[in-house]
């Protein structure tokens, strides 16, 4: 059988190892991504780093993070890595294959989905997350690319290509860097450069659910550094208004957990799981921050303030034009 370099792509037909080779599945930043068969026909799914990785450290030390992951990892959520002990010729992983398709294709094909759909697939997702984080693993990359949907309607997350083990050495490259994520997806500490937590999977959550529910994602910038730009700065847009027919115990649900300040979101993916099981009892005033409910006070108050100066401008002048009245119509006639 032969064996391709690392180099080199691998072609339908041709071995790697015991894997036979059956179509490439696409590429991603740091590998080349295939569907295989192994030696007992069960398909799988074979993970080969590019070329790149071979000649920078922290690439390479990024893709061995990866196989740690993923080797660690075995949740019915999670793409399952597959005989992690088994001998290599080079450097590769084997992953479970799913028979399933992209979150992104189910979201383009049923449009603004109804709240009880939304929150079943994110539910799931969210689940997937509360065993990671428990291993004190963060995806940081959580997106409707990065999760499939299999026919009966369960979903697994993909792709730990950025994902951090807590306490793990900070690892940089000179192509890309190690806060890297989707734009659209990302949460404003990963814009800043940080490393991120389970409360930046917990933004990505709410990214996908906000956008389930409303069509569109909570921010639209005209390119990606816009996009981003606009989450230091600014609130997302309103879901209620975007999906009026959202409950507004889900609004408030999607917008806690897309706080900019990531003390104000919630602080674990367990925090979120037990909302979305009951987010059809959820009462919205209890998503009221301080910070919001400062301005909402003040807010009142100049109103109230405002409306008080109205009334005195209108006895005011009902009073100027009683006086008028009397002495120009009332006081001549006498």
């Amino acid at each position: 059988m032969a064996v391709k370099s690392v180099i080199d792509r691998l072609e339908p037909g041709e071995y790697l190892d015991s894997y036979r080779i059956v179509d490439r599945l696409g590429a991603g930043a740091f590998s080349e991504v295939y569907r295989a068969v192994d030696e007992g026909g069960q398909d799988v799914v074979l993970k080969c780093p590019h070329e790149i990785v071979l000649g920078d450290s922290g690439a390479w030390d990024r893709f061995r993070r990866e196989m740690k992951i993923t080797e660690h990892l075995d949740h019915p959520g999670i793409q399952r890595s597959l005989d992690p002990h088994r001998s290599r010729s080079r450097l590769y992983m084997a992953l479970q294959y799913v028979d399933g398709v992209p979150l992104r294709q189910v979201m383009r094909e049923e449009g603004r989905m109804p709240p009880a759909r939304a929150v079943d697939l994110v539910r799931q997702i969210t689940d997937a997350m509360v065993y990671v984080h428990g291993h004190h693993v963060f995806h940081r990359d959580l997106k409707p690319d990065n999760v499939l949907v299999t026919p009966d309607g369960r979903t697994v997350v993909t792709d730990f290509g950025i994902a951090l083990m807590e306490g793990a050495k900070r690892l940089t490259f000179r192509f890309l860097t190690a806060e890297m994520g989707t734009p659209d997806y990302m949460a404003p500490e990963q814009v800043q450069g940080k490393r991120g937590d389970a409360r930046t999977d917990v933004y990505a959550i709410g990214v996908m659910l906000y956008e389930m529910l409303a069509g569109k994602v909570p921010w639209r910038g005209k390119d990606s550094f816009a996009t981003m730009s606009q989450k230091l700065v600014g609130p997302p847009a309103d879901l209620q208004a975007a999906a009026p027919n959202v409950p507004m115990g889900l609004v408030g649900i999607v917008h806690k957990a897309l706080r900019r300040d990531p003390d104000e979101r919630y602080q674990t993916a367990a925090e979120l799981l037990a909302d979305l099981d009951r987010w059809e009892s959820i009462d919205p005033d209890r998503y009221v921050f301080a910070s919001e409910k400062k301005l909402k006070e003040s807010s009142q108050a100049g109103l109230v303030l405002l409306i008080a100066g109205i009334s005195v401008g209108f006895l005011l002048l009902a009073i100027v034009a009683a006086v008028a009245y009397h002495f120009l119509v009332v006081a001549p006639r006498g």
